[in-house]
């Protein structure tokens, strides 16, 4: 007779683990928990921005109601009145944003650049070190400094710009004005706030670059710049301009430095000089005092707000990933 020992008895036939067939592992166990805790965590984000959404809508909706398409439309804002055309801090929110993309950007990417590809390595961690301090510094201290150091000193040379260029088609338009508080100074203090990020996300996108990249462009016979251009640039674009968007991002959204500096005069002008407001400015300013359908049509101002931060970002990511599917294409 031929007695079965244990291992004979329970082993499977294919000589596999019997273990394997009988009960999960614990890493497929966690597995599907950590599946299930990201899916818990996607669907509670997407749930607060939902409520967000709709809560805000709803304390909006008087003065979407009164005012319908004109609440965009419109630049007339007089609460007395009972008037409430956002068109002019729409404007403003953009205009200013756009003064501190193009400003920051150029600097941003150099020091990028610098602090990757260029700098002694005794001066690589400085420098990183200034830009994550500035980006820890509250927005309401570069308010702060904005009004009381930037605009009076900057205010006489927007009067000499202003004065140099009045004759001059399209600088004439855009270079006029004297206010130190401007158009001009709120974009001036977006960009020095926005530079940190976009230069941190920036070093961090061309930190990615293999390294046989850069073998392969100065095996060629090429510079540094000519490495950095033909082989660093192209490699992290995408991620470059999904920083810049991120950026972009920060700068409309920021509310108590830009309320200090803009100048609060709701206006539509080409001068980047002159006074002007923006929507996170003018809710700051004005909430406290507000009240029924004022309050409303400031709420409304949030709410285009939030759908303005959440177009800008969702666009980032299509351009990112359109920049990655043409990478990984080439």
């Amino acid at each position: 007779m031929t007695l079965l020992t244990h291992d004979d008895s329970v082993a499977p036939a294919g000589g596999g683990d019997a273990s394997s067939l009988l009960e999960p592992t614990s890493g497929r166990r966690g597995d599907s928990a950590f599946k299930v805790v990201a899916l818990v965590a996607g669907l509670v984000v997407l749930a607060i921005l939902g409520l967000i959404a709709v809560s805000t809508t709803k304390e909006a909706w008087p003065a979407f109601k009164q005012e319908g398409l004109g609440f965009v439309t419109s630049s007339t804002w007089i609460p007395a009145e009972g008037k409430f055309g956002a068109l002019a801090f729409i404007y403003g929110t953009v205009l200013s944003s756009l003064i501190a993309l193009v400003l920051a950007v150029p600097v941003s990417l150099g020091i990028a650049l610098y602090a990757n590809e260029a700098a002694p390595r005794r001066l690589r961690k400085p420098v990183v070190y200034v830009m994550d301090l500035l980006a820890a510094i509250p927005s309401v201290v570069y308010g702060l400094w904005g009004i009381i150091v930037l605009a009076p000193a900057i205010q006489p040379v927007y009067k000499a710009i202003s004065g140099a260029v009045e004759d001059i088609p399209v600088l004439g338009w855009f270079f006029n004005g004297e206010s130190g508080r401007s158009y001009m100074t709120a974009g001036i203090i977006l960009a020095i706030m926005i530079t940190p990020i976009v230069t941190s996300l920036s070093r961090e996108v061309i930190a990615t670059v293999p390294s046989a990249q850069r073998e392969a462009a100065y095996g060629m016979g090429a510079t540094r710049w000519e490495m950095i251009r033909a082989a660093v640039l192209p490699w992290s674009r995408g991620g470059i301009v999904g920083s810049v968007m991120l950026g972009l991002g920060r700068a409309m959204g920021e509310t108590i430095a830009v309320a200090l500096v803009i100048g609060s005069q709701p206006q539509i002008t080409t001068h980047l000089f002159e006074a002007g407001d923006s929507m996170a400015a003018v809710i700051v300013n004005q909430f406290g005092e507000a009240s029924g359908i004022h309050r409303s049509a400031l709420i409304g101002l949030g709410v285009v707000l939030f759908g303005v931060t959440i177009i800008v970002n969702v666009s980032a990511r299509g351009i990112v990933g359109r920049f990655d599917r043409r990478s990984q294409g080439a």
